[in-house]
């Protein structure tokens, strides 16, 4: 997977730390919301990263089918 820069990571927890006090009214420190982060990147991630791969492979699959049909109708035939 590819990584993420530290900005961004901080931007993450710090949006579970809101997402805890606004959804569970719960302040929640750096370090119980990084711990949080790192579950979801390991545990979660690869499932939501699979199927994103899913999707794209079926989307490739679907325009090289389009484009076989494509370059076929541009064949000459004798």
């Amino acid at each position: 997977m590819p990584k993420l820069s530290i900005e961004k990571k901080r931007e993450m927890i710090h949006e579970i730390q809101d997402f805890f006090l606004e959804e569970r009214g719960e302040e929640i420190g750096e370090l119980a919301a990084e711990m949080c982060f790192e579950f979801i990147k390991d545990r979660l991630g690869p499932v939501f990263y699979n199927a994103a791969i899913r999707d794209a492979r079926e989307i490739a699959e679907q325009r090289m089918q389009t484009l076989e049909e494509d370059l076929y109708a541009l064949e000459k035939h004798l």
